[in-house]
């Protein structure tokens, strides 16, 4: 396991928060469609830049693409894609917190997608930390009314929780999709790999999201030029957490990643505070500090 999926997998929660809240505050003036589409079509030219600095600067060639990674790469960027919308949606059912908390399940899906089909085992303390996270994430989410079965069953049946918990398991799908892609690229290191592979990732999800926008949608496409000084900050901002994501991904099980990852809770409890000025309330600390307690678990179980 390379060392560098710890720094990659907490600069991505981080860049993804603050890209999330930047999306959230394009939603006054995009819709739905459009604010997911502003993170792929202005991230693509950044994800482009990177991989090619990288290539230059290690002097290694495009990688050939096998058919392969190609199915993997497809399945990375729709799953993606479709994670994207619903978590856009559950922020429009319950505020820009919670719809993120819940689609924090996806760590928890992706530890158990992957011990069944992947053999990735995780140490006890792991699982114990993201029993830690669950919880956490369903204090969150019950917004302080009683972590009971009858409360889970009534929040779980909640139009936002049914779209964060889906964009956890499209955001799970993916991860392990773009791991296994990374894996089917010879000839360059391990960031190589996750950066061609976030270029053909997102070059797919422009290509797709950007055709069904032009055939159905012809005003969300003048609203996303419209809206070129802050769609190009969502797209750094995603192109730069994508590319911690994958490389993160490529150096460590997917599930590990994912759950150092839900630091990203930290930051979107601080960016709501200050940057969307919602008001924190003190379930949302609560569920922080079990969020945190099971990053920490996770993190001392690898060493």
């Amino acid at each position: 396991m390379n060392p560098i999926w710890l720094p990659a997998s907490l600069f991505g929660g981080l860049f993804q928060a603050w890209r999330t809240a930047l999306q959230q505050r394009l939603r006054a003036e995009l819709s739905i469609s459009g604010a997911g589409l502003v993170r792929y079509l202005y991230g693509l030219p950044f994800a482009l830049v990177f991989a090619a600095a990288w290539l230059t600067i290690q002097h290694d060639a495009i990688p050939a693409f096998g058919g392969a990674f190609a199915g993997f790469a497809v399945a990375g960027a729709i799953t993606q894609m479709a994670g994207t919308i619903l978590l856009i949606m559950a922020f429009g059912h319950r505020g820009f917190v919670v719809g993120t908390a819940f689609s924090k399940t996806e760590a928890v899906q992706a530890a158990l997608v992957t011990a069944l089909f992947l053999g990735e085992r995780l140490p006890l303390l792991a699982w114990i930390g993201i029993v830690a996270g669950v919880t956490g994430v369903l204090v969150l989410a019950l917004a302080g009314r009683g972590v009971s079965g009858r409360e889970i069953w009534r929040a779980l049946g909640q139009p936002a929780a049914l779209c964060g918990l889906g964009a956890g398991s499209m955001f799970a799908l993916a991860a392990i999709a773009v791991k296994l892609a990374t894996a089917e690229l010879d000839g360059v290191d391990l960031i190589g790999s996750a950066l061609v592979t976030l270029v053909v990732v997102m070059a797919i999800q422009t290509t797709l999201h950007l055709a069904w926008v032009l055939l159905r949608d012809r005003d969300t496409a003048r609203a996303v030029c419209r809206t070129w000084r802050n769609s190009s900050q969502v797209g750094l901002l995603s192109a730069l957490g994508s590319a911690c994501w994958y490389i993160g991904f490529a150096a460590a099980p997917a599930a590990l990643v994912r759950i150092v990852g839900q630091v990203e809770v930290v930051f979107t409890i601080g960016f709501a505070h200050f940057y969307l000025r919602e008001p924190v309330r003190w379930h949302e600390v609560a569920g922080l500090l079990l969020v945190v307690g099971g990053v920490v678990m996770a993190l001392l179980a690898t060493f």
